[in-house]
C-alpha cells in the first residue's frame, strides 16, 4: 500500500477560512489541498484522489450543493465523502438538500475544533480501512491468478506424465500398458451387437535396416510405420506399439471375417511400400513388409490372454509360410 498520507480537499472562497482550517487540521495526519471555488474543486478532484472533501456551502458562481451533485455524477468521485461546512446548519431543508446532493455529514460555522478534528479522524480511519481492504482484494486477486496459472501448469505436467506412462516415447502410440487396458475394455463391451478383432503386427526385415543403417534409421522407420498404421484405422480402433518392431491393433465393431482379412491385407500392402528415409550417412530407401496374425473375439474365449495367444498363433503361421501376409486364427 502507498505510504503517502491521505489528502483532504478544503473548499472555501474565503481565504481566512482556509487559513483557519489549515491551522485546525495541522496535525490530523493528512495532506491539505485547498480550492477557492467550485470549479477549482472539481478540477482538483479529477487530478487527485481525496480521502475527504470539506465543502463550503455558500460560494459564488457554484455553491456547495452544485459541486457535491457534480461530484456524485462522476464515477471515480461518487464514493469520496463530502462534509458540508455551513452557517445554515440549523436549517433542516438545507440539510436535507445537502444529503440529497451527496453529503455524508455537516459541520456548522463557527467551527468547533474538537468536532471538526473528531469527524475528520473518523473519515480518515474509514479511508485507511478502505485502502487496506482494496489492497488486500488486489493481492488476493493477484494470488488467485497466480494459483490459476500454477494449477494449469500442474495439470499440464500431470497430463504429460500420464501420457508418457501410457504411450510409447518414440512413436506416440499407446504402449503395452494402455493396449491391455483397451483390450479389456473392448472385451467388457463385446456382445451380440458388438464384436472386435485383435491383430498382431510384426515387421519383416526390420533388423536388417537397423544393422545396415543404424539405430537412428531404425527409429525413423518405426515412426514411419506407426504413421501408416495410424492413418489406416478408424477413430475408435487402437494401434499400439508393444515393443521393438511389434505392433497390435484392436479393430472395433467388426463381424465380417472377410472384411477384416481384407483390411489387414490392405495394411500389409501399404506397409510393404518403400520408405524414403534419412540416416546418419544420408538418404536411403528402406524396404520391409509386415506379417499380421488376426483373432476374432468370441464369447467362449476365457481371457484377453487367450485372445492374444490365438492371434500369436496366426502370426506364427504367417511367418512360417513366408511372411508378408495375414492369417486369421482358427481358434
Amino acid at each position: 500500500m502507498s505510504h503517502h498520507p491521505p489528502k483532504i480537499l478544503v473548499v472555501d472562497d474565503t481565504r481566512a477560512n482556509l487559513v483557519a482550517m489549515r491551522h485546525l487540521l495541522a496535525n490530523c495526519g493528512a495532506e491539505l489541498v485547498e480550492a477557492v471555488s467550485g470549479n477549482e474543486a472539481l478540477s482538483r478532484c479529477l487530478d487527485e484522489q481525496f480521502a475527504l472533501i470539506l465543502l463550503d456551502v455558500n460560494m459564488p458562481d457554484m455553491d456547495g450543493f452544485e459541486v457535491a451533485a457534480l461530484l456524485g455524477e462522476a464515477e471515480q468521485l461518487h464514493d469520496t465523502p463530502v462534509i458540508f461546512v455551513t452557517a445554515a446548519y440549523a436549517d433542516d431543508l438545507n440539510r436535507l438538500k445537502g444529503y440529497r446532493s451527496g453529503a455524508v455529514d455537516y459541520i456548522s460555522k463557527p467551527i468547533n475544533d474538537v468536532i471538526l478534528q473528531s469527524k475528520v479522524r473518523v473519515f480518515l480511519e474509514l479511508h485507511t480501512a478502505r485502502m487496506q481492504l482494496q489492497q488486500t482484494l488486489e493481492e488476493l486477486s493477484a494470488r488467485n491468478q497466480q494459483l490459476q496459472v500454477e494449477i494449469a501448469e500442474r495439470q499440464r505436467v500431470e497430463a504429460k506424465v500420464r501420457h508418457q506412462a501410457t504411450h510409447d516415447m518414440l512413436t506416440g502410440l499407446p504402449n503395452r500398458v494402455l493396449f491391455h487396458d483397451r483390450l479389456r475394455l473392448s472385451m467388457q463391451h463385446a456382445g451380440k451387437d458388438h464384436s472386435f478383432a485383435l491383430a498382431l503386427v510384426d515387421i519383416d526385415g526390420f533388423k536388417a535396416v537397423n544393422d545396415t543403417y543404424g539405430h537412428p534409421a531404425g527409429d525413423a522407420l518405426l515412426q514411419a510405420i506407426s504413421s501408416r498404421l495410424n492413418n489406416r484405422v478408424r477413430a475408435d480402433d487402437t494401434v499400439a506399439r508393444l515393443g521393438g518392431d511389434e505392433f497390435a491393433m484392436i479393430l472395433e465393431n467388426v463381424s465380417d471375417v472377410h472384411a477384416v482379412l481384407q483390411r489387414c491385407q490392405d495394411l500389409c500392402d501399404i506397409l510393404a511400400k518403400p520408405y524414403p528415409l534419412t540416416g546418419t550417412h544420408g538418404a536411403f530407401t528402406a524396404h520391409v513388409s509386415a506379417s499380421i496374425g488376426i483373432a476374432m473375439w468370441q464369447e467362449r474365449l476365457e481371457s484377453d490372454e487367450t485372445l492374444i495367444q490365438a492371434a500369436d498363433r496366426a502370426l506364427y503361421q504367417v511367418k512360417e509360410s513366408g511372411k508378408n501376409g495375414c492369417v486369421l486364427s482358427g481358434s
